[in-house]
């Protein structure tokens, strides 16, 4: 474990291999703050309006929850980042009604669609889904997605402030002060509370006081769109030399993506902005001969610095996104678990503040959340360290080639890479099925056919009754609950390990019906940490 300095600043220094996280604390510089020039309240306040920020906006507003989103650019970019949804990230979307699905059947069940991924730069790797639930990875860019779901959160009546960036952050118990600056000026915002989705030189996490692990950098990257002046000559795809990777998508007819990783030790001056020079410099000497580019649309450069704060809330500011992790962006997993903080942290802030007062709605944030970002950090630096190049590494990446052809092998991977493998916690006697993701499964409700992707779409918690002779109490068990629950009496064609389930909105099951031999008490005590008891107005 080595010490740092206590700003995020700390990714840009240089350092030797780290065995170890370190432990931060991120604290704010003292800043001179003017008089707002006048205020304006919401209940909640997104900062940052990317992707994240904008579906915890969207869902928020689908809930009827009053949101403002606080975003400094003008317009959406299109940049040439992550634009791999992967199977649980695309499974959630769909259970929320962002994507579509494919009619479930009963001659689906069962059967499953692959499509082929990399892994460390590898081939051979498969991601893997049910059909029931459509293909296993979505193409969507992250441009795409933003304007997807700044769209819907309009609709529902969010206030997006563009133009605008927070400057200063101050909490209390009864609400949460923010100081803007935007184009008339500077301004405040209170807010009842803050999610910070404002990416990984996030100022909320800073100034709101959130601690976190860090692995400092080892590694350097370049990245850009450009024109290559032989597209046909360069080397296409993950490539390996002695020095380091290419990463080159060749388009003969419009611009390519170009990307090199440099093994030689991560750059002092991180900040300074890279040139086409210096990316033609970089790609062509990791390569080993000259890649002749022009015309740059895009240029970025990155590492591999890893950070996760040990909490994803501190009263009533909560992070989500790149603001809560940060990691090596190989196999495009970060947008896809900021994606998944989104809809995880929407329907738990929107029924607390519709007068739910469980313990766990807000708290169990981070218990959910946090250790799907802590396995993404480690398999992407096992990725990085597989992809050390030199002749001492060769005989491993071969061996991990033959590796990834063993299907028990590539299904663990891929399962880990699309998150098809998350568990939610349980306590000791609750079913094998909870904390489970519901597959998509065909259902029959009055007469209709229907799917359980379609029933999470109101929001709404689900109690789904699959027996008609344990339905009547369960639903009895269930009516202190009746303003945030759906009672639905399904039939299925398949035989099924339960009688009920508890369906939360993001298709994680909450309860099911083998817990207990009546399932009543089961299913209260379940109702009772989820959601807790309102106590009923005088």
């Amino acid at each position: 474990m080595t010490s740092s300095s206590s700003t995020p600043a700390a990714a840009s220094a240089p350092a030797a291999a780290v065995p170890a996280p370190t432990t931060t604390a991120a604290t704010a510089p003292a800043r001179a703050t003017a008089p707002a020039r006048d205020s304006r309240h919401a209940p909640v306040a997104v900062v940052g309006g990317g992707p994240v920020g904008m579906l915890v906006a969207a869902e928020l507003g689908r809930y009827g929850v009053p949101v403002t989103v606080v975003e400094q650019n003008p317009d959406t970019l299109d940049v040439p980042k992550a634009g791999t949804l992967h199977a649980r990230t695309a499974q959630t979307l769909a259970r929320r009604g962002y994507l579509a699905t494919p009619e479930p059947t009963v001659e689906l069940l069962g059967e499953e669609r692959a499509q082929p991924f990399h892994f460390a730069g590898l081939p051979g790797l498969t991601i893997t889904g049910p059909a029931v639930e459509g293909e296993p990875i979505v193409g969507r860019s992250q441009g795409d997605l933003e304007r997807l779901f700044e769209r819907v959160a309009r609709e529902h009546g969010a206030t997006i402030l563009r133009r605008h960036r927070v400057v200063a952050l101050e909490q209390d118990e009864e609400e949460v002060t923010l100081t803007l600056e935007g184009p008339d000026g500077r301004s405040s915002l209170r807010a009842g509370h803050v999610v910070g989705a404002d990416g990984a030189r996030s100022l909320v996490r800073e100034q709101a006081g959130f601690t976190y692990e860090e692995h400092l950098p080892r590694t350097q990257a370049v990245l850009g769109v450009v024109d290559l002046e032989d597209v046909y000559a360069a080397p296409a795809g993950w490539t390996v030399t002695e020095r380091g990777w290419t990463v080159i998508g060749p388009n003969p007819y419009g611009p390519s993506r170009v990307a090199a990783f440099d093994f030689a030790g991560p750059r002092p001056d991180r900040g300074t902005p890279l040139t086409l020079a210096e990316l033609h410099a970089t790609v062509s000497r990791i390569a080993g001969r000259d890649i002749p580019m022009r015309d740059a649309r895009f240029l970025d450069r990155f590492s591999d610095y890893a950070r996760l704060v040990h909490t994803y809330r501190a009263g009533r500011v909560l992070l989500a996104g790149d603001a809560a992790h940060v990691h090596f962006p190989v196999g495009g997993q970060g947008l896809n678990l900021g994606i998944q903080d989104a809809v995880n942290l929407a329907w738990r802030l929107a029924h607390r503040l519709r007068g739910w007062p469980g313990a766990g709605l807000l708290d169990d944030y981070t218990a959910e959340r946090r250790p799907p970002a802590a396995r993404t950090i480690d398999n992407t630096r096992a990725q990085l360290a597989l992809m050390t190049p030199g002749a001492a590494h060769d005989p491993l990446r071969s061996l991990f080639t033959d590796l990834l052809r063993n299907p028990a092998v590539s299904r663990q991977l891929g399962d880990m890479i699309s998150d098809q493998d998350v568990r939610l916690p349980r306590t000791p006697g609750q079913s094998a099925w909870t904390g489970m993701f519901l597959p998509n499964l065909p259902l029959l409700v009055d007469g209709e056919r229907t799917a359980v992707a379609r029933l999470t779409r109101s929001g709404r918690v689900t109690l789904l009754l699959l027996d008609p002779d344990t339905a009547p109490a369960l639903e009895k068990a269930a009516a202190p609950w009746r303003e945030a629950v759906d009672v639905v009496h399904a039939r299925t064609q398949t035989p099924l390990p339960f009688t009920a389930v508890l369906l939360r909105p993001d298709g994680y099951l909450a309860w099911a019906g083998d817990e207990t031999a009546d399932g009543g008490p089961g299913l209260e005590r379940a109702l009772d940490v989820l959601l807790g008891r309102r106590v009923p107005a005088p």
